[in-house]
């Protein structure tokens, strides 16, 4: 019964190597027997934690209760057991040092952030071509066009990351493959329509979305497959020649040619790492059979209702309520991930362009707060790790669970506190090196630190299972500032603050609700 408290590698005995008896020295007194038991399984009864494990050991050796009776005047195993556990005292042996699995290095981290952020720079390289009257919104030519685009994007393929990634870590990089190749261009049709769906801005604008949501979709196949430096390679001639446009007025014939360059450069890449081929023998072979209408050989149908099936053995293992077939993420589990992208999309949103889309002159436009939050994405995922790091070591180092909450939440405050940090310092960079920027004052610096803080801890719940809540939060906050924008309720500023307030605290009591627990670190 106390088998598995000495597991062992694969293979080996599960139970303790129960030490023989010394035989006495010629001549020596002889000693009490429950001593001398004492002395061969001290360091067994010292480590256990219960009776019971003694008396598993115990009977393992081959005492009988008549032997235990004869040899040392106890009824059975369990009371000689009783006898043993009082005797010696206690010594816990240290457990087995194991590797962090959640320590990783910080230059990944950054690179994806660098990653993310690089992107904007196109808007520098394709200033020119979206040159126009402001839309209707007093925005520039052409934004209520890239934003639609990127925003259903951006929903899209934080849905489709997650199928992904949930056959990555099936183990199935086939499956993850296909739902990549059928997944990526489905996004980048539905981003190019939504920008299509907004009338106005010049021509090229539509263009420009159509551009924008391939580079999506490419650069969700290489993030989701871990090509972050093929990507970066990709975008290298675009941010090149962005950080040259601003020092030197480039032709516009140059410019287009280095936006082309990359975007083709990533949709190749990641097509090499898609089974393309793969994908369309499967479909030409498939396309005959249901053009013509023939129905397939009966030994395929077999096939087919015994795999439909299953095994008798293999049915009576599963649950009433889990569904026959193979196994793999359902749409169900993937939609709140994509809730939350539209939801955290907004919020970025409206923290860039709120009092501009409220009325407010141009020049209100913050991007240097959307840049920075784009840029801290990386910083963020690496204290995502150090979170689960440190929450590994509280587990081991907590003897009660009061200890281990309160060791949870003083990791759960240095992390946080050093992405906010990370993030304002971003954000007065940003502000500085950005022409025009409006200053990043008091309250736009609060809005700021709040949204910092609702992204993190909504991606910590994500990491831990919790997407549920945490997209609801985001997306309730998204739908309070759209609807006071709607209503022209109060100051933009003011209701940007409000909401971020209100959905960090949010946040930040659920993650202290439901990790404070141990049980959510297993």
């Amino acid at each position: 019964m106390s088998g598995s408290l000495w597991l062992r590698a694969p293979g080996a005995d599960t139970l303790p190597a129960v030490p023989r008896p010394r035989p006495a020295a010629p001549g020596a007194p002889a000693r009490d027997p429950l001593d001398e038991l004492a002395d061969r399984f001290g360091g067994i009864a010292a480590a256990a934690v219960h009776p019971d494990e003694i008396a598993a050991v115990l009977e393992s050796d081959g005492m009988t209760d008549e032997h235990i009776r004869l040899a040392y005047g106890r009824p059975d195993s369990f009371a000689l057991a009783e006898e043993l556990h009082a005797r010696v005292p206690r010594a816990h042996p240290e457990p087995d040092r194991h590797p962090d699995p959640w320590k990783v290095p910080l230059g990944p981290c950054l690179l994806r952030g660098i990653v993310f952020a690089l992107p904007g720079l196109a808007y520098v390289l394709g200033a020119p071509f979206l040159e126009g009257p402001p839309d209707r919104l007093g925005l520039p030519a052409g934004t209520l066009t890239l934003m639609a685009g990127a925003l259903i994007g951006w929903v899209w393929d934080q849905t489709l990351s997650h199928r992904a990634y949930t056959w990555l870590g099936l183990g199935d990089r086939a499956a993850a493959g296909r739902t990549l190749l059928l997944g990526a261009p489905a996004g980048a049709l539905l981003g190019t329509a939504a920008a299509l769906a907004v009338p106005g801005g010049p021509p090229f604008s539509h263009a420009f979305a159509a551009g924008q949501a391939a580079y999506v979709g490419a650069a969700t196949v290489l993030l989701v497959l871990g090509r972050e430096r093929l990507l970066f390679a990709a975008l290298s001639p675009m941010a090149a020649g962005a950080v040259l446009a601003l020092a030197v007025d480039l032709p516009r014939a140059l410019r287009a040619a280095l936006l082309a360059v990359s975007l083709l450069a990533a949709c190749a890449l990641a097509a090499r790492e898609l089974p393309l081929a793969a994908g369309v023998r499967a479909a030409l072979r498939r396309l005959p059979r249901r053009t013509a209408g023939h129905a397939p050989p009966a030994r395929h149908r077999r096939r087919a209702a015994a795999g439909a099936s299953g095994p008798v053995r293999w049915r009576t293992l599963r649950g009433p309520e889990e569904p026959y077939g193979p196994g793999g993420p359902r749409l169900a589990d993937s939609v709140p991930y994509g809730v939350f992208g539209l939801g955290t999309g907004l919020l970025v949103l409206y923290a860039a362009l709120g009092e501009v889309l409220a009325g407010g002159p141009a020049e209100a436009v913050a991007a240097p707060s959307a840049v920075a939050l784009t840029l801290s994405m990386g910083p963020a995922e690496w204290l995502l790790h150090r979170f689960r790091s440190g929450t590994l070591a509280g587990l081991r180092a907590a003897r009660s669970p009061l200890r281990f909450r309160l060791r949870m939440l003083g990791v759960l405050a240095r992390c946080l506190s050093a992405y906010l940090a990370v993030l304002l310092a971003l954000g007065l960079a940003g502000t500085l090196c950005w022409p025009g920027a409006p200053p990043l004052g008091g309250a736009r610096a609060g809005t700021l630190l709040l949204l910092g803080a609702v992204m993190w801890t909504g991606l910590l719940l994500q990491s831990f299972g919790a997407v549920r809540a945490a997209a609801a939060v985001c997306a309730g906050a998204a739908a309070a500032q759209s609807l006071a924008l709607l209503l022209e309720f109060g100051q933009p500023r003011t209701v940007q603050l409000a909401v971020a307030g209100a959905a960090a605290t949010s946040l930040a009591a659920l993650v202290c609700l439901l990790l404070g627990r141990a049980t959510a670190h297993r």
